[in-house]
């Protein structure tokens, strides 16, 4: 059984950090798979993308180890250009999914950080 503080490090609405197991948690609830994903740079913008592959797919490319420290990557990314309670917020209540050949994204809005990081 989950404790209080635990569900509500995996709802939205928490405005700290985003973490790695609430990410896996949220993808998991929502969707029942561990979906891949990258951040993107198109036309001096930022895209969080959800992509179609997934950790439980046999023919995915990464092993849970390496699909652990890339996540770990693009998170730590989103709390630094401070954009984690928006990306949190996308994650649990986009009504798209991923599927076969389409990725799923969110533009994030312009910040200070985040210009200085598409630069």
């Amino acid at each position: 059984m989950k404790t209080n503080s635990v569900i509500n490090s995996i709802q939205p609405g928490n405005s700290g950090p985003l973490e790695v197991d609430e990410v896996i948690n949220c993808f998991r609830n929502r969707w029942q798979s561990t979906y891949d994903v990258q951040l993107v740079v198109r036309s001096k913008r930022l895209y969080f993308q959800v992509m179609w592959a997934y950790l439980e797919q046999q023919s995915f490319p990464k092993t849970k180890e390496t699909y652990i420290a890339d996540l770990q990557n693009v998170v730590e990314v989103v709390n630094r250009l401070g954009v984690s309670a928006e990306v949190r917020d996308w994650l649990w209540n986009t009504p798209k999914r991923p599927r076969l050949g389409k990725a799923i994204s969110l533009h994030l809005k312009a910040t200070q950080a985040l210009e200085e990081f598409v630069l």
